[in-house]
C-alpha cells in the first residue's frame, strides 16, 4: 500500500482509534503521526489475494491463521500499522474486546509499492521488530519477480533474496513455504502506472 502524510499533528492512540474505527479509509499510526493510503494497483491486488491463498490452503489444517490487509497490528503505544498479509497463530492476542488490533504476528509480508517501499523497508521493518512473536519479514516487489525474506535469528535478522520464477520460498517459522510462481500468477508486469 502507498501511504502519504495526513496530517502533521500529533495523535494519541485513544484519539487515532476512536477517528480509525469511524473512518471509512484506511490510517496509520507511526510514533504519533497519522498517515492515509492512496489506492493500490491491479498487481498489488493481485499478488496480495494470491499469497494469503497460498498460506491459506497450506495452513487450513495447522495451528495458524492468514489475514489480509484489513487487520490492523499494533507494535508499540504510538504505531498501528496496515500489513498487507500476515500469519498469526491461532490464538491471536487483541488490544481490546473489539478484536480488532492484533498483537501477536508471527510473519508479516508487504507488497511493495514506489512511493511506499522505502516505508515499508525502513519505518515499518523498524517498528514490527518490537513484536515478540514476529518471526519473518517478506517484501514482494509488484514490478518484477523479487522477494526478500527476512529471518530472525535471535537479535539478528538474516536476509534471503529469490529471483528465479520457479523459486520456493521457505517460512520457517509457520512450517511451510511460497511458490514464486503462485506469488505472481496473473500478474501483468507490463501494467502502467505501478
Amino acid at each position: 500500500m502507498s501511504a502519504i502524510s495526513y496530517d502533521k499533528r500529533k495523535w494519541t492512540a485513544e484519539e487515532y482509534l476512536t477517528f480509525e474505527r469511524d473512518s471509512l479509509e484506511k490510517h496509520e499510526l507511526i510514533d504519533g503521526r497519522l498517515r492515509q493510503y492512496t489506492p493500490v494497483s491491479l498487481n498489488h491486488i493481485v499478488i496480495v489475494g494470491n499469497t494469503a491463498v497460498n498460506l491459506h490452503q497450506q495452513l487450513r489444517k495447522q495451528p495458524w491463521e492468514v489475514l489480509a490487509s484489513q487487520m490492523r497490528t499494533k507494535t508499540s503505544t504510538e504505531n498501528y500499522f496496515y500489513p498487507d498479509v500476515l500469519v498469526v497463530s491461532n490464538k491471536p492476542t487483541f488490544e481490546d474486546k473489539q478484536q480488532d488490533i492484533l498483537l501477536n504476528p508471527t510473519v508479516i509480508i508487504e507488497v511493495l509499492m514506489p512511493l511506499s517501499e522505502q516505508y515499508d523497508r525502513n519505518t515499518k521493518f523498524r517498528k514490527y521488530r518490537h513484536i515478540p512473536t514476529f518471526g519473518e519479514y517478506v517484501l514482494i516487489a509488484q514490478d518484477e519477480i523479487r522477494v526478500e525474506r527476512y529471518l530472525r535469528q535471535g537479535n539478528n535478522w538474516l536476509l534471503t533474496d529469490f529471483i528465479a520464477p520457479d523459486a520456493v520460498i521457505e517460512l520457517p517459522s509457520i512450517g511451510c513455504t511460497l511458490a514464486l510462481a503462485n506469488v505472481y500468477a496473473d500478474v501483468d508486469f507490463e501494467e502502467a502506472d505501478l
